[in-house]
């Protein structure tokens, strides 16, 4: 008995020492998640690590759709520290997995089979050299317009299927003294904006050919100066200057509070109505926005993991992706951010009127290829030419003088920036 009991008791303390030491370690992880919805969907994963033994070490970078934590990111790996993950797009994953900087998740996508669960759009952008290095949380849905309940019951009458019928819609709260449309003059948001109206205007096809491939003969089409004049005048259905600057969050937030009827944003919007106690069909709706019903524009939302000395992921890592894909996690996180599951094996049935019908449309676009990566959200070009046509469309926004014409002699030179960086 005392063998035995020696025996149990030293098992006992192993674990104990096997769990200090995991307590002991933290994992930082780098992120741009600091919105109601978003952090409440956070707590959900801080939770998890907890409960495996790791500490969670907070870098959240607010404002700028990732863009300012890109930057700090940029700053912590040319110092030497680089967070053991971060919160990456598509075209960031692949820049920084061209730098050799992030470490292989081969084991557990094998393990979990990631490869049947994903649709291979999605796991192109989640592997470099063809290995995985980054952890999928979800497909968002960029292309929805969030509509105030009331109002579209006072003005609207019935769902606009064309950007004439919004503007009609749109001058009827005008004219009773409803601000129209909630938004943040943001680089980002702008350009956001922007690609969306494209996607209505052009199709899949213009969308792609010209902000995509950057092809010169798609740029010049009249459907890019139809874009272009469309997106000018949504301006005047918004609060002008002093949208200057104001987070994505802050636009939401006037629909939510009445104080406007309308925003144009990726579902993640639906996280700040849940969390002000708002329901889907009772106090908001949400819409494909005029054109872009039968297409969606999609992010993906991920943790890419940095190497820390091998070139295979820690312990750490590998339990952080693990739990990333877990079903009952991608449920649970989802359910607060307002996006939905990317893992297959996910019960849609808790989910609200919105997420089932995004959930269904990304099956159905992926069928019938109408499913296209955001440039807005760091899913389909270099950061130079992304960056480069934000600026140029924020320009445009605020710039009324800027005729249409030169916008897209503009939009035509960002080609032959930062090209070198694409191979």
């Amino acid at each position: 008995m005392k063998k035995i009991s020696s025996l149990v008791v030293g098992a006992l303390c192993g674990a104990c020492v096997m769990a200090a030491q995991a307590a002991s370690e933290d994992i930082e992880i780098m992120h741009w998640w600091t919105s109601g919805g978003e952090a409440k969907a956070l707590d959900e994963l801080k939770s998890r690590l907890k409960g495996a033994g790791y500490r969670w070490k907070d870098m959240a970078v607010e404002g700028g759709g990732g863009d300012k934590a890109m930057e700090t990111l940029q700053a912590r790996v040319s110092r030497g520290q680089p967070p053991e993950a971060a919160q990456m797009n598509g075209a960031s994953i692949q820049s920084w997995g061209r730098q050799k900087a992030l470490a292989n998740l081969d084991a557990v996508a094998k393990e979990q089979q990631w490869e049947s669960q994903i649709p291979a759009v999605v796991t192109r952008g989640l592997k470099v050299d063809g290995h995985f290095v980054a952890a999928p949380f979800n497909i968002h849905r960029a292309n929805w317009l969030w509509i105030n309940r009331d109002a579209f019951v006072k003005y609207a009458g019935r769902t606009p299927e064309t950007w004439d019928q919004f503007f009609v819609m749109a001058d009827r709260m005008k004219t009773a003294g409803i601000l129209p449309i909630a938004h943040g003059s943001q680089p980002w948001q702008n350009f956001a904006l922007f690609e969306t109206v494209l996607l209505g205007v052009g199709g899949v096809d213009t969308y792609r050919r010209a902000l995509i491939a950057l092809d010169n003969e798609a740029i010049q089409s009249p459907k890019v100066e139809e874009a272009l004049k469309v997106f000018r005048r949504l301006k005047s259905y918004t609060d002008g200057a002093a949208a200057n600057d104001r987070n994505w969050n802050a636009a939401t937030a006037m629909v939510v509070n009445n104080k406007a009827a309308m925003q144009f944003m990726g579902d993640w919007a639906k996280g700040e109505f849940f969390a002000a106690g708002k329901a889907a069909d009772r106090d908001f709706l949400c819409i494909a926005p005029p054109g872009t019903q039968r297409s969606f524009l999609f992010i993906v939302d991920s943790f890419a993991v940095f190497k820390k000395g091998a070139d295979e992921a820690t312990a750490a890592q590998k339990t952080l992706a693990r739990l990333i894909m877990t079903p009952s996690f991608q449920q649970a996180f989802n359910l607060a951010k307002g996006s939905v599951p990317l893992s297959a094996n996910v019960d849609m049935a808790k989910f609200d009127v919105c997420g089932q019908q995004s959930s269904a449309y990304f099956v159905a676009t992926s069928m019938v290829d109408t499913l296209v990566p955001s440039v807005a959200f760091h899913m389909a070009l270099p950061v130079e030419q992304e960056t480069a046509l934000k600026n140029l469309v924020s320009e445009f926004w605020s710039n009324d003088a800027m005729p249409v014409a030169e916008a897209v002699r503009r939009i035509q030179r960002i080609r032959a920036i930062g090209t070198k960086d694409q191979h």
